[in-house]
């Protein structure tokens, strides 16, 4: 089975309050996920996203997926291309390479934000739910 993942984290101050977003499109079905994940930075707020969005992609025993982000610099380091060289992101970077070695095929895209708008619309309503 064959899925598509679009996340999206949104911090509001970085770092302060974060939420990710996540779509997942597979066999006519929609899979979202909008979570506050507390105080934390943008980048954070990024991997988690990929994170949750493949923890649930596993879950589903999707295994193949096309992963899309408006995150140059996640899809930049899961690509090989950018080193990650911050303390706080190696360990989710290692998570996620962890996750995608249970995929028999991934590919990951750097898209636009506009692009991203239903997974950002997740990542933002987190954020709002937080201050409620």
């Amino acid at each position: 089975m064959k899925a598509k993942i679009y996340c999206d984290g949104a911090s509001s101050g970085n770092p302060g309050d974060a939420g990710i977003g996540c779509l997942i499109l597979f066999d006519n079905k929609r899979i979202e996920i909008s979570e506050y994940i507390g105080k934390t930075t943008n980048n954070v707020a990024e991997y988690t996203a990929l994170i949750k969005g493949l923890q649930e992609a596993l879950k589903q025993n999707i295994q193949e997926i096309e992963i899309f982000s408006d995150s140059e610099l996640l899809v930049y380091q899961i690509n090989g291309v950018y080193k990650v060289r911050n303390k706080n992101l190696i360990p989710l970077y290692e998570k996620v390479r962890n996750l995608l070695s249970n995929f028999k095929k991934y590919q990951i895209f750097h898209i636009h934000r506009e692009d991203n708008s239903v997974a950002d619309r997740l990542a933002k309503k987190a954020l709002w739910k937080s201050r409620k």
